[in-house]
Formats: structure tokens, C-alpha cells, sequence
């Protein structure tokens, strides 16, 4: 009985000490994943992304992407403001993740609808596209992130320079050349909206050639991008 008890208690130790270790690891693990994602959203605060995970799949799908990288000053106000318009229109009030258009969404029990620009820009810049919990959560995690280093005029640029708005185009500049045969710097208030509209289905919708659904969703981007013009929730990147 005795020897019973002190293999027991032999057993118990030693598992005591492999689960100390295995929880070291996974916490020594913990802080490098975390110290790789500051990195990472640092070094973007200040480079461009040559790049994305989505942009380079959708090269070997179906080609050679286009993509020019412009500044924001060299983005057409117009474009600027109805890309907030039509995808985040609390932009500039919100510190990444919309809150009240999280809960709005839950309740109409919309799909889209409730990821901000922020997110968006996580999401094309650093992760993959798909529905998946696991990449909702890494994504809201990361979002808090960047807009704590990068600010509102970086995230609006980024995410402006490595949207779809066609198959194999990215970038608004790229975009603006393609559909309208100008710069994203001479874009118009209708083009700018019309770029927008799309946004939400840029292989299916054409700036070009708008469907009614389209013309529609254009009018009233427009009247949008017009109103938080006025109202001051377009200050953080004007």
C-alpha cells in the first residue's frame, strides 16, 4: 500500500512537471505570435505593402494583378469620402471594431455590414478572405492594433490601395485608370462614388457599366460622402 502511494505520488509530480513546461511553452509561444504581430503592424505603419495574401492567390488564379501604389493626398477627396460612405461611415468615431453596427448586424442577422475599414484593411493586408470564426476573431484581435500605430489617414490609404474593385485590379489607382482612363488624384465625385459602389462585390459589379443596383447604391453614396462632408465625420482624413 505503501509503495502504492508513493508511485502515485511519483506519477503526480512528474505530470506537475510536464504541465509546468508544456504551459511554459505555450506561453513563451504566446509572447513570440504576439511580438511577430507588433512587428509585422509596425513595419507596415511606415512601408507599403508590395503585396497581400489575397492579391498574390488571385495573380496565380487568374494572372498578372494591376496595382499602383498612391499616397492618400494624392487620392481624390471625392474617392476618400465615399469609400467611408459606403463601407464605414463612423470611421473616424469608432477605434476599429463599429460596436453599434456589430449589434445591428447580429439583429437583422446581416452577413456584411458590420466589419469597418480597419478590419477590412486586417484582412486584406495581413490575413485570408472566407468566413471562418477563427479568422473573424484573429482579425477583430488584430484590428484595435493598427489603429493604435498606423492612425486613420494610413489605415484609409492602405486600405484604398489593396482593394478589388475588378478581377485583377487593385488600388484605387489602378481602378480609376481602368474603368474611367483617369488618375484616382482627377477622379469626380460621380466616378469616386461609382468606384465605391462596387466594393462589395467587385467581380460581379462594374463602375463602368452600373447596373440599376448599382446607379442606386451610387446616389446614395454620393448623398453619404456630401453629408459627412458636412457633419464633420470625415475630419480624421480630409
Amino acid at each position: 500500500m505503501v509503495w502504492a502511494v508513493l508511485a502515485l505520488g511519483a506519477i503526480w509530480l512528474a505530470f506537475r512537471r510536464r504541465a509546468r513546461s508544456v504551459v511554459g511553452w505555450i506561453l513563451r509561444g504566446g509572447v513570440a505570435v504576439l511580438g511577430l504581430v507588433i512587428l509585422a503592424t509596425a513595419f507596415y505603419s511606415w512601408v507599403n505593402p508590395p503585396t497581400t495574401p489575397y492579391m498574390w492567390a488571385e495573380g496565380r488564379r487568374s494572372g498578372p494583378v494591376a496595382q499602383d501604389w498612391v499616397p492618400l493626398e494624392e487620392i481624390s477627396p471625392h474617392m476618400r469620402r465615399s469609400a467611408v460612405a459606403a463601407e464605414d461611415v463612423n470611421f473616424c468615431r469608432h477605434w476599429g471594431l463599429d460596436i453599434t453596427a456589430i449589434r445591428a448586424a447580429i439583429a437583422d442577422g446581416r452577413g456584411r455590414g458590420a466589419s469597418t475599414i480597419s478590419q477590412q484593411t486586417v484582412k486584406n493586408v495581413y490575413l485570408w478572405h472566407g468566413r471562418s470564426w477563427f479568422r473573424k476573431a484573429v482579425e477583430a484581435g488584430w484590428t484595435p492594433l493598427v489603429e493604435s500605430i498606423w492612425g486613420k489617414e494610413r489605415i484609409l490609404e492602405v486600405y484604398l490601395n489593396v482593394a478589388e474593385f475588378d478581377t485583377g485590379v487593385f488600388g484605387v489607382e489602378a481602378a480609376a485608370r481602368h474603368y474611367f482612363g483617369v488618375s484616382a488624384r482627377d477622379l469626380s465625385a460621380l466616378q469616386a462614388a461609382r468606384l465605391a459602389a462596387v466594393l462589395p462585390n467587385p467581380k460581379g459589379w462594374s463602375a463602368s457599366e452600373p447596373s440599376d443596383w448599382v446607379r442606386d447604391r451610387t446616389r446614395s453614396i454620393m448623398d453619404g460622402a456630401a453629408t459627412i462632408d458636412r457633419d464633420g465625420r470625415a475630419e480624421c482624413f480630409q
